[in-house]
């Protein structure tokens, strides 16, 4: 069976050495924090994910205005903001980001598989508040530099860091680095299964030492959020459920009214 992940991670390094290139111009950044709007929300912290396709399902949402999409999330009360710049398997791209990014105000958090420090750079470039950095891609060694190298680098360039997990030895790993939210994606990225238990699994028996859980992948319903609220979750990010339905900010706002 083939690993999607390390697909994903060939698929970056071959971007890198092609295709990759610094945003034209430089689009200034809210000076907003993702932690902290998670940390003082009066409901339930959602980062709304605009995303165009995935890996399993294809195009989720085609031709729309990505301006317009984030319009409507910060409306519906999202805490934060997601897009996915990935452009091959993902269908995204810097110029989605930028769109989104002159629309809104709210925290934005830049979604890529980051192999490289030039990636970092270019999140600045393009207004992000916050990266994704995914820990399996450190264990098998595919970045440029160690976990707690990149997680200062974006530090040092005023990006929080989001570092995603997917089972105990890489959460146990992650809560002891300085990253400023954990993940624990519910999606294997190895086999593109879901699982919502893997939250629950994960927090039932490790200590996230006093850092922020986001949950992400496979939330579909408000009752998903329940489940993964009452096993340790502070923050939930939600992509695809809200790009398919036909009313945006609805849907952001049913999420949102969780709890």
């Amino acid at each position: 069976m083939t690993d999607f992940l390390d697909v994903l991670a060939q698929n970056a390094k071959t971007t890198l050495k092609e295709c990759f290139h610094l945003a034209p111009t430089q689009t200034p950044a809210p000076k907003v924090s993702l932690k902290k709007t998670i940390c003082e929300s009066k409901n339930t912290p959602i980062i709304a994910e605009i995303k165009a396709a995935s890996p399993s399902m294809g195009f989720i949402r085609k031709n729309f205005n990505t301006a317009v999409v984030a319009e409507l999330m910060e409306k519906g009360g999202a805490t934060g903001i997601s897009v996915i710049t990935e452009p091959k398997y993902f269908k995204g791209s810097i110029h989605d980001f930028i769109c989104a990014r002159n629309a809104t105000k709210l925290p934005m958090l830049m979604k890529d598989i980051v192999i490289s420090p030039l990636q970092l750079k270019n999140a600045v470039r393009i207004g992000a508040n916050v990266v994704l950095l995914i820990m399996t891609l450190f264990d098998r060694q595919y970045c440029e530099c160690g976990i707690h190298d990149m997680i200062q680098q974006a530090q040092s360039r005023n990006l929080e860091v989001l570092l995603e997990t997917h089972d105990e030895d890489e959460f146990r790993s992650a809560a002891k680095t300085n990253a400023d939210l954990i993940g624990i994606n519910n999606r294997d990225l190895r086999t593109l299964k879901v699982d919502l238990r893997m939250t629950k699994r994960i927090l039932e028996r490790n200590d996230p030492k006093g850092k922020i859980v986001v949950s992400e992948s496979g939330i579909k319903t408000p009752a998903n959020i329940h489940f993964l609220h009452k096993s340790g979750a502070r923050a939930f990010l939600i992509g695809s459920a809200i790009m398919a339905a036909e009313d945006i900010e609805g849907k952001v706002k049913e999420f949102v009214a969780t709890y």
